[in-house]
């Protein structure tokens, strides 16, 4: 055990002088705190209970934290140990000299059978305080009790097993009800079912233990001094209750399955372990002559569950025929033996002695040792004093004893929350395995140390194992943190630098194919890694010339394609002539500005598909960008071409809706040099209204007149309302397009007189058709025939106008008697007119003197008012208050005005000085200047009753009370 903690100390100390220079290196670690620095505690802490017994301790057994201990001759104590301040004492009531030779606690601690030397059992339930006699089994001295873990309860034991000193094996039951607690005896049955012997015979049955697996399979272990017996087999469904016969019946005819030793010292004892969350035990140590037999329990085999079975020799200092061990207690990974003075644990992993406990003589001699199965406590008694060990993280340095042996799985396990040892075991795993020439196991081990990294680089450099090399980077790279950038990007161009070299020199050889797709597979997923994505983004540069440098074109563009360069793998693909899957790359990840660099190369390789491409793009693209690539492509001429740059265009204008000039200019040009009869529905089609018109008309015209397309040009000239240019240029090409012409100013007669006249100057002078003339003459009711006759020479006889004179007069005779009617119907009219202005100078109408102002409720005749022909009647003041808010601002000042003069006026003048004569002329004047204010006061305030007119008509919306005024009036209420 020393060689082992000096070895453990030693390797701690060389990691921590790695931990002191790791400063230098260039991959960082983390730091470990060495555990060692840390005081710890013995995995076995020995305890001395606190207490005296008042007589000598005969035997000692604790089970599920229930202790029970036989003082003396009569006395048995009881302690809870979850309340051991409450002791519990029963007197055993014996008159004789029977003393106690064996006590026996169930795994429930609720069932304490006692054996008396005197071949006598006593029971004892811990719910009672009476101590009950088992009448069936005297005459037995009792050694074991195999105990029902299964059918077992408070109270009753179910089915159980009894070993005698005469080897026999009996079974029974013992059960207690309150009901029938003094009148019937505990022990149900007791009956024997087998007998045990060695070669001298019948022989003590040392121990017994009852195990089941989980397909009902039952298991029996039965020892004596030299001899393991295992019994098996399975009881029958719903036969459980009826107990272990038919398991011995089995083996009636011949002996069972048992393990045999040459050697003895009168007993043994076997202990066994089951983990915390299990019911079964996991391993057993059987103590007897020739040493421990220690081993792991399987319940899978079919004839035997012992597993694993070693032989651990007793120390070189226990002298088995002076110093026998006693008990023996089994923990995980240990088994305790207890010497007359001592007890020493061996280390079941190495057979080692890992801890020694010396007694003092004070304390007298060690009787037995004990362990509780339910929590884990270790109890050891004089007869005079009782101690208690903890087990206190026993498997702290198991993970030193696997790695020794090379179970480094094992070790990892025990060790996986201690980091600083875990780093110890992966060192250890991977030089192991380099040794062992498993290179790419090594690497990943030494990927997960904390060792040197340019050592370890080195030294997989030194073996030329370059594919370990890689799998270490990568590993290393993978525990890299998103802080550590630099050491990320020195892992990474690595790895790219290390997959080329392999690729380049796989990539020839034949027989090595499935290795290179193997390892091309293994880049290609280097290079896609989202881990490591924003590393080769930020490097993309370095990789670029690393497979530039490598001539590796391939994984260029998959890398280019991974970074979502896209631009580079077009360009590729452009540079090889590939045109069709650049524009794939295109139209699968619908880049806007790769289509506009991209599209004057492609278009002149594949103009169909890059239409195609562009249209399925739709609104993503703006027409605008891509004109130039269409006017490189159309300028050769070809009709083809330009058939594609005209598709495009007239997607983007009927499709999109395109409104841009530079589109719709773009497309105008294209027909004019190609298609002039789409020109033309195009013009049309846009309509004459120039606020609607996407296209530049001065261009439009500068464009068709260039190219000689007249038609298109009287259109343009309709559309600028330049009516004379435009039936100039139609008289030259149809006298039919000149008159649709001269119609369109229709609300400017003398321009339509003009236009009518060039046309009928155009048909007389230039196609001297007199007829066609005269139907001019019938098209436009503007022309007379005296308009057109200055055209006609003077060679053209009458006989071709006679019928025009005619309606000529006809017309001017039909509009003077018309002239006439109008003038009869205006002198009836005005005869009418002075008729009712003098009827109304007559009316008049009686107002009574109680008649009150309709406003103000005041009597009417005490101030100037008015009558309405309604009925309505107010006072003057009255009827000028409610009508001026309401009248439009330019009234209220012209009222305002008024009434300032009417003012002045009513004030006497103060020239005393004047002539009499110049007075009256001004008095007179003022009167009639007074009379006409008062009655342009009266046209703006009385024109309309308030209440009957359009006033009352126009304010009905208007809220009764202002909105300014609201609160306060709404104060007012309250």
């Amino acid at each position: 055990m020393a060689s082992i903690l000096d070895e453990y100390e030693d390797s701690l100390s060389r990691s921590a002088s790695l931990q002191q220079s790791r400063a230098n290196v260039g991959i960082p670690h983390s730091g470990y705190v060495n555990a060692r620095l840390e005081k710890e505690t013995p995995i076995f802490n020995k305890q001395r209970i606190d207490f005296a017994p008042p007589e000598k301790i005969n035997s000692l057994v604790v089970s599920c934290n229930q202790l029970c201990m036989s003082l003396g001759r009569d006395t048995l104590f009881r302690i809870d140990l979850g309340k051991a301040d409450e002791p519990n004492q029963v007197e055993l009531g014996r008159k004789d000299e029977a003393r106690v030779y064996k006590m026996f606690l169930d795994h429930t601690g609720s069932h304490l059978v006692i054996a008396l030397n005197t071949g006598e059992c006593l029971y004892l339930n811990r719910s009672v305080q009476k101590v009950r006699t088992l009448s069936r089994w005297k005459g037995h001295l009792i050694e074991s009790v195999g105990w029902n873990k299964f059918l077992g309860s408070e109270t009753n034991t179910g089915p159980i097993l009894v070993g005698t000193a005469q080897g026999q094996i009996y079974e029974a039951e013992i059960s207690v009800s309150e009901g029938s607690l003094f009148s019937t005896n505990p022990d149900q049955y007791f009956r024997l079912v087998y007998t045990l012997e060695e070669e001298a015979g019948p022989t003590p049955v040392c121990c017994l233990e009852i195990e089941r697996a989980l397909d009902g399979k039952c298991f029996i272990i039965a020892t004596t001094r030299k001899r393991l017996f295992q019994f098996v087999g399975k009881v029958p469904e719903g036969t459980e209750q009826q107990g272990f016969g038919f398991v011995f019946g089995m083996h009636a005819d011949h002996l069972p399955s048992f393990r045999e030793f040459p050697a003895s010292f009168g007993y043994s004892e076997i202990a066994f372990y089951t983990p915390k969350l299990r019911s079964s035990p996991r391993s057993f140590a059987w103590m007897m002559g020739n040493g421990v037999l220690y081993g792991t329990l399987d319940y899978g085999r079919p004839d035997s569950i012992l597993s694993d079975e070693r032989v651990w020799v007793y120390p070189s200092d226990v002298d088995v025929a002076a110093n026998k061990p006693i008990s023996i207690v089994l923990t995980q990974f240990h088994f305790l033996l207890l010497l007359p003075d001592r007890v020493k644990a061996v280390c079941t992993l190495n057979g080692q002695v890992v801890f020694q406990d010396l007694f003092l003589e004070k304390f007298g001699s060690l009787k037995r040792m004990i362990k509780d199965p339910t929590v884990g406590q270790i109890w050891i008694h004089t007869e005079k004093v009782v101690f208690r060990y903890h087990v206190q993280r026993e498997s702290r340095d198991v993970w030193k004893m696997y790695m020794n042996v090379n179970k480094f799985d094992l070790a990892k396990e025990y060790c996986k929350d201690r980091p600083e040892c875990l780093d110890i075991v992966l060192a250890r795993e991977a030089e192991h395995s380099f040794q062992n020439k498993r290179y790419l196991d090594s690497a990943k081990c030494y990927a997960l140390t904390q060792n040197y990294f340019e050592e370890i680089a080195l030294k997989f450099i030194e073996a030329k194992q370059e594919e370990a090399l890689m799998e270490f980077l990568l590993k290393k790279l993978a525990s890299l943190k998103s802080s550590e950038k630099t050491q990320t990007t020195l892992l990474t161009t690595w790895l790219t630098e290390l997959y080329l070299n392999r690729l380049g020199a796989l990539e020839g050889e034949t027989s090595k194919k499935n290795v290179y797709e193997e390892t091309r597979e293994k880049f290609c997923s280097f290079l896609s890694s989202p881990r490591n994505k924003e590393c080769l983004f930020n490097n993309r540069a370095s990789i670029y010339e690393l497979l530039a440098s490598h001539g590796d074109t391939e994984h260029m563009v998959y890398f280019s394609v991974i970074m979502q360069d896209y631009e580079r793998v077009v360009a590729h693909h452009c540079q090889h002539d590939d045109y069709d899957e650049a524009l794939n790359v295109l139209t699968r990840h619908k880049d806007e500005k790769l289509f506009y660099k991209f599209s004057p190369v492609l278009i002149q390789h594949i103009p169909k598909k890059v239409v195609d491409a562009w249209i399925s793009m739709g609104t993503k693209l703006d027409a605008r960008k891509l004109i130039p690539a269409l006017v490189n492509y159309s300028q050769s001429g070809s009709t083809q071409q330009i058939s594609e740059a005209i598709r495009y265009m007239e997607f983007c204008v009927c499709e999109l809706e395109e409104t841009e000039q530079a589109i719709h200019n773009y497309l105008l040009s294209l027909y004019a040099l190609c298609r002039p009869d789409s020109l033309l529905s195009y013009l049309e089609q846009a309509g004459t209204n120039p606020n609607r018109i996407h296209y530049d008309l001065k261009y439009a015209l500068r464009l068709c007149a260039e190219h000689g397309h007249h038609r298109a040009c009287v259109h343009v000239y309709k559309v600028m309302e330049l009516y004379e240019e435009a039936v100039d240029l139609a008289l030259q090409v149809d006298v039919d397009l000149a008159k649709s012409c001269a119609d369109l100013p229709e609300e400017d007669e003398e321009l339509r007189k003009k236009l009518w006249l060039k046309i009928a100057r155009h048909v007389v002078q230039e196609e001297k058709d007199v007829k066609k003339a005269m139907a001019c003459l019938s098209s436009c009711n503007l022309l007379k025939i005296e308009d057109v006759l200055p055209f006609f020479p003077d060679f053209v006889t009458i006989d071709h106008f006679k019928e025009a004179i005619c309606n000529s007069l006809e017309d001017y005779n039909r509009h003077i008697e018309e002239l006439k009617r109008e003038m009869e119907e205006a002198t009836q009219s005005a005869k009418r007119i002075r008729e009712d202005i003098q009827e109304m100078r007559n009316k008049y109408g009686s107002v009574e003197p109680q008649e009150k102002c309709a406003a103000c409720d005041f009597p009417l005749l005490n101030r100037p008012f008015y009558l309405f022909l309604c009925g309505h009647m107010f006072h003057y003041d009255c009827l000028f208050q409610a009508v001026f808010p309401n009248l439009p601002a330019y009234k209220q000042a012209k009222l305002e005005d008024l009434q300032k003069k009417l003012g002045a006026t009513s004030q006497p003048s103060k020239a005393h000085h004047r002539p009499k004569d110049t007075d009256a002329t001004s008095l007179g004047k003022g009167q009639q200047s007074r009379e006409q204010i008062k009655a342009d006061i009266d046209d703006l305030v009385a024109s309309e009753c308030v209440y009957c007119g359009e006033l009352m008509i126009r304010s009905i919306d208007k809220p009764f009370i202002e909105p300014q005024k609201y609160e306060e009036e709404r104060q007012s209420w309250l």
